[in-house]
């Protein structure tokens, strides 16, 4: 009793203290947001009889945001009554978005994820496609497949700005070195050959190369990166719009790269930055999950990729970026639109395809000369493209971030040495208590 009558008002101070700090991060946060979508503003409403759009981005590395940044400078000069001001938006960037949503003064055009597409769609933000889409010819232009992420509930929201999806890259002349001469097709072939890649020189069971890289970490990166395993499995993690992380699949897939980190064959990446690439490139690690986007085809080291090893069958997941018409005025819609017809385009497709690593959303632009030859150039290209056919897209739902969190979640955990099924369970669990309070 008496400890908790002196302890009591330390306490309570304390928790007066974190909340009064609290309010005032989230004043900062505010007031922040509020200045930089001010400045944004300020550049997209000008009274000089053209409809200025404005559009958010966050197109990384640099060097793709030139490429983009070119792209709509073309748009613009062919364009007298309509200009498009393409606006970088930094980290954060989904509270900058939401913020300027509920005050009302969303920008004209994103460029996003189509895992927030229910979060928009239910917050009324965006306007569907639908409509617009079915009367143009560039509908049949789409690789079909990426229509599963434009849709949800019978409504298509947004328009594929580039695809592209993971493989496995790896280093030939570690491969060489360790007497293999070809490259797995299957989990227990890609077990067998991480084991071979993996090296322990002065025996003191470090080993200075390991065989796969595997991202460590909870976020968005870790659960897109496992997910061509669980689809090869079989698996998924939504039923009847429900999750479910406890089917085999999953816990299979998810059991697979625990075997490997119990093998002592991969090493994890440093904790939320799985996509870093310096292991490969100085060679701690003879093989990595990633896409054409990455900086290894940039790099002076040795590589090739080969497609994700097959357990029930073969599969991938995409990476597809899309762009949003939020919604504002007919007159402000109807020219974004018209972007919008630019960027499916067979011209801008074949130049940004080409300037990024990204593969082209437009069939002609893929089976154009310039790009059949460009492909030639760099044959890497072909694994990708040739996986399109059996990548799929990961769910879009109205809960897709709280669902990828509870997931990202049990991955680390397992990872981390957590039983498998019991991580799986514990995420299912988390999630059902939130769906049913939805």
């Amino acid at each position: 009793m008496i400890s908790t009558i002196f302890f009591s008002p330390i306490k309570n101070f304390n928790q007066q203290l974190l909340h009064g700090f609290r309010q005032l991060l989230l004043l900062f946060v505010l007031i922040s947001t509020s200045i930089f979508l001010s400045g944004c503003q300020g550049i997209t409403h000008k009274d000089d009889g053209i409809i200025h759009l404005s559009l958010w981005q966050a197109i990384n590395p640099p060097a793709n945001r030139d490429v983009f940044e070119k792209l709509v400078n073309k748009f613009n000069q062919t364009h007298t009554d309509i200009q498009v001001d393409s606006i970088f938006i930094g980290q954060p960037q989904l509270p900058k978005i939401l913020t300027a949503v509920v005050g009302n003064i969303p920008p004209d055009i994103l460029s996003y994820d189509p895992q927030t597409t229910g979060q928009f769609a239910e917050l009324g933000a965006i306007r569907s496609l639908e409509d617009w889409l079915d009367k143009s010819p560039l509908k049949s232009e789409i690789i079909p497949s990426l229509f599963d992420e434009l849709r949800l509930d019978g409504h298509i929201w947004s328009i594929p700005l580039y695809t592209a999806n993971l493989g496995v890259f790896y280093r030939p002349k570690l491969f060489q070195a360790a007497g293999i001469t070809d490259t797995p097709k299957t989990w227990e072939e890609l077990r067998q050959v991480a084991k071979k890649l993996t090296i322990d020189r002065n025996g003191d069971k470090r080993p200075e190369q390991y065989g796969m890289l595997l991202p460590l970490g909870k976020g968005e990166w870790t659960v897109f990166s496992w997910f061509p395993f669980l689809l090869s499995a079989g698996g998924e993690i939504i039923t009847d719009n429900k999750p479910n992380l406890t089917n085999a699949g999953a816990i299979s897939a998810l059991q697979f790269w625990q075997d490997l980190i119990k093998d002592g064959s991969a090493t994890f990446s440093p904790p939320e930055r799985g996509y870093e690439e310096d292991a490969f490139i100085t060679g701690r690690v003879a093989m990595q999950i990633t896409g054409p986007w990455t900086y290894i085809m940039k790099s002076d080291v040795d590589y090739q990729v080969f497609p994700i090893p097959a357990n029930v069958g073969r599969a991938t997941v995409t990476a597809t970026g899309v762009l949003y018409v939020m919604k504002t005025t007919p007159a402000r819609e109807q020219a974004a639109l018209k972007f919008l017809e630019y960027v499916l385009s067979a011209e801008f497709q074949k130049e940004w395809s080409m300037g990024t690593g990204f593969l082209p959303v437009n069939l002609q632009a893929a089976q154009s000369e310039d790009y059949q030859q460009f492909m030639s150039k760099t044959p890497v290209l072909k694994v990708f493209m040739e996986q399109m056919s059996v990548a799929r897209a990961r769910p879009i739902i109205a809960g897709a971030s709280r669902l990828s969190d509870s997931l990202g979640r049990a991955i680390e955990a397992t990872l981390l040495g957590e039983p498998t099924e019991k991580a799986l369970k514990t995420a299912q669990e988390r999630l059902e208590l939130i769906w049913e309070n939805k």
